[in-house]
């Protein structure tokens, strides 16, 4: 049976006063490749080193537990289910059966940290894992791993590890793919191992890596198969507004992630109509659907555009479904800084490196792992899941390796800094070795520099991200003040020869602001400083801490302490809101901290009500 959708039937999906975007033609010949114009590249996990930073710890904490896993363990599923030997055990929790749901993950993390890194540990775990996982795939070549994961998992170790194997292995699996997933169009569910049934629940992720795959190989049966996949009676609501009325309700998470299934059909075929849809689905997400943090999807569904993202906040400890949530909204957000070339989108990618997957606790022994983060009114803390070894274990990997790719872009001019972190960058621009070295104490402090290492003078375009919320960010040249343009979600750009020793400074102004939920819920706010969320240290026994009317207000309010943090603020008692005295008759101070700087059951609260009725203490 032919499973390609024709564009006759894609039309058919789509209202009639709204464009419809041009997905694939019934025939091969009239689907052409169209490249569009990139704007930006990223390094693909070349030439980016981590300096010494909690960001680089995270890496390395999550580097000696993966690989630390047993491989047996890791295979043990697979083997017992082809009848070889099978020692070790099973990993429980969500890999009680088998590390199907994981695998892919796993080896595309390690491949792309290899590649970063060159840690040849990675490399050779992910091969020995590979290779023995192949010996069990049978004469019907089930891969008994998710068909999603594994593709990305696959051209991974294909592009980042050179793999030989690695594109054979995912010709057999779509040859068993392509025979046996269901074509019904179920919705996400959480069941586990729908893989193994057939019956992909988040189907409309499937092309993403197809797509990938058809660009690495050249061959046109992943296009064919990425074709059968596409999802137009959702993308389309975003056809002609980046506020549809009708397209929340559904799982939050996959629904982000099929936008890179949208954006690898782009990158394909060049449809300038599913770059607007690209655009607007994003606005759309800001605009309705996130908190301050990024973080998006209470109950891991979209909220309907009438105040419910709000109200979620009186009862869902499940706010953000924090590792799967990131990594959607990470690859989202980089495909349209690749394909448009604008810094806003930026603003995502550094919200969540600081608040989302920044802010997770580490895997731990077990298989224990973040999953939601917790933003009620009414307080939360940071637990880790009650079942081990779910889809964010997964993720959280892939996304620390997104660390070295997401931190720097460049084009044929230049250089763009999009995340200000500590890192150096050795950069071949136009035959010429750069190394970059990026120093800062951000988003504690608010001063970067870079300095340049390089044989001689080079001329070249040096741009930084201006975040949205910044105000009055300036630049200085070796000590002088440069005359640059900053307008808060743009790039601000250098043009000039670099000397070898030069230095560039950047100030990033970040005072305190509070935002508010949803447009229903103005008053219902989060406090923000930079990028990051600040919670408030909370004992649920203390009465509800009423914010001032102002960001001018809250600024005199809060004020920075002596914490080798400075980030950390504390606020004089405030009569008839809080405890006005102790015993000993000093004023009690309250800290609010970055979010990210919590451990595992410390309770905090991070959104407010500024009207609430505050209650005595005694």
């Amino acid at each position: 049976m032919n499973h390609r959708i024709s564009r006759r039937d894609f039309l058919k999906t789509a209202s009639s006063t709204v464009a419809t975007l041009a997905y694939a033609s019934h025939s091969s010949s009239a689907f052409a490749d169209t490249q569009p114009a990139v704007k930006m590249e990223s390094f693909e996990f070349q030439g980016v080193r981590l300096l010494k930073s909690r960001w680089q710890n995270q890496v390395e904490v999550a580097r000696s537990y993966y690989l630390g896993l047993s491989d047996d363990d890791i295979l043990h599923g697979f083997r017992a289910a082809a009848g070889l030997p099978a020692p070790g055990k099973t990993l429980g929790g969500w890999a009680a059966r088998s590390t199907g749901g994981l695998l892919g993950d796993w080896m595309s993390a390690m491949s792309r940290l290899y590649r970063a890194t060159g840690d040849v540990a990675y490399r050779d775990k992910a091969t020995y894992l590979l290779n023995e996982w192949a010996k069990t795939i049978g004469p019907d070549d089930n891969p008994r791993v998710e068909f999603a994961k594994l593709n990305c998992g696959l051209v991974d170790m294909h592009v980042y590890v050179g793999d030989k194997t690695a594109m054979a292995l995912l010709e057999k699996s779509t040859r068993w793919a392509e025979k046996n997933l269901s074509r019904e169009r179920m919705p996400a569910i959480k069941e586990d191992n729908v893989y193994y049934s057939g019956k992909p629940g988040e189907w409309y992720k499937l092309s993403e890596n197809l797509y990938r795959a058809y660009q690495v190989s050249g061959d046109p049966k992943y296009k064919s198969f990425a074709e059968v996949w596409l999802y137009p009676s959702y993308w389309n609501k975003f056809a002609a507004t980046a506020d549809p009325a009708d397209a929340h309700g559904v799982h939050a998470f996959s629904h982000v992630n099929t936008f890179s299934s949208a954006a690898m059909y782009y990158a394909v075929s060049g449809d300038p109509e599913t770059l607007r849809v690209l655009k607007n689905a994003y606005d759309y997400m800001q605009r309705r659907q996130c908190y301050a943090t990024g973080g998006y999807g209470p109950n891991e569904r979209f909220m309907a555009p009438d105040g419910s993202l709000g109200k979620a906040l009186d009862t869902r400890s499940d706010t953000f479904e924090t590792g799967c949530g990131t990594w959607g909204a990470f690859k989202m957000s980089q495909h349209l800084m690749q394909f448009t070339g604008e810094a806003r989108y930026g603003d995502w990618i550094e919200k969540l490196f600081y608040n989302g997957v920044g802010a997770s606790l580490p895997v731990t022994e077990g298989g224990r792992n973040f999953y939601y983060s917790d933003y009620r009114v009414s307080g939360g803390m940071k637990v880790d899941r009650w079942d081990n070894f779910t889809c964010c274990s997964g993720t959280y990997f892939q996304n620390l390796a997104d660390y070295y790719n997401l931190i720097y872009f460049k084009d044929s001019s230049g250089l763009y800094v999009n995340l200000y972190v500590p890192s150096e960058l050795s950069w071949k621009h136009q035959g010429d070795e750069i190394k970059v070295t990026q120093q800062t104490e951000y988003p504690l402090k608010d001063m970067v520099s870079l300095s340049f290492d390089m044989k001689q003078r080079k001329k070249f375009d040096l741009r930084f991200r201006v975040p949205e919320w910044c105000q009055n960010m300036s630049i200085k040249v070796n000590g002088a003040a440069a005359s640059v343009a900053c307008k808060p979600g743009t790039w601000a750009s250098l043009s000039r020869e670099w000397n070898p020793g030069d230095k560039v400074e950047i100030h990033v102004p970040m005072l305190l602001r509070m935002e508010a939920v949803d447009q229903q819920n103005p008053d219902r706010v989060a406090v923000v400083r930079g990028p990051v969320v600040l919670a408030l240290d909370y004992d649920y026994h203390d009465p509800d801490f009423i914010l001032p009317g102002d960001d001018e207000a809250l600024n005199k309010l809060l004020i920075a302490d002596d914490s080798p943090l400075a980030s950390h603020f504390s606020a004089p008692a405030v009569p008839g809101m809080y405890r006005v005295e102790r015993p000993d008759g000093k004023n009690i101070r309250l800290r609010f901290r970055p979010f990210y700087a919590y451990n595992e059951g410390f309770p905090y609260q991070m959104y407010f009500d500024r009207k609430a009725k505050p209650y005595p203490l005694w």
